[in-house]
């Protein structure tokens, strides 16, 4: 599994430099949970005075993402993982420091497993919620991961 947030954070910069200049960054991640964190600021901004839609998603497919990137990169086969899907909800206005909690690490396991073994596409819905710095929920995404192992050649 990931264990080095830093060093996620530096390949966020080089992979996705649009999450990176807008302040996503990785805060910690285990075998069940991925955190993920994004400030408000002017570059993130929307005209309505919060954060825009798109970086809050861009955080919590993150949390998502990050989960499955490591149990891939645990495997050590290729599988391939792609967003077939995504579901959002918001209910407040984001604003200040919003943190993105994924709790479906051992769901996104069991799909990985399951195509390492049988060869076929897996299917994992994998939930985050954006919780600002008095403890409300801003937002709430839903992201339809799949995942396949990739055939040798």
């Amino acid at each position: 599994m990931l264990s080095r947030p830093k060093g996620f954070n530096a390949f966020l910069m080089m992979k996705l430099p649009s999450a990176y200049f807008c302040g996503v960054r990785l805060k910690s991640v285990n075998n069940e949970t991925c955190v993920t964190t994004v400030k408000y600021k002017w570059i993130n901004q929307n005209p309505f005075n919060s954060m825009f839609w798109a970086v809050q998603g861009m955080a919590a497919e993150l949390s998502t993402g990050a989960l499955t990137l490591g149990y891939i990169r645990e495997a050590g086969v290729s599988v391939s993982m792609l967003v077939a899907n995504n579901k959002a909800s918001f209910t407040k206005k984001a604003k200040g420091r919003v943190k993105f909690t994924c709790n479906d690490g051992l769901a996104m396991k069991k799909a990985i497993d399951q195509t390492i073994a049988t060869g076929e596409g897996q299917v994992c819905w994998m939930h985050a919620d954006g919780i600002d710095e008095d403890g409300d929920v801003v937002s709430s995404f839903a992201f339809e991961w799949t995942v396949k192992r990739k055939k040798s050649k």
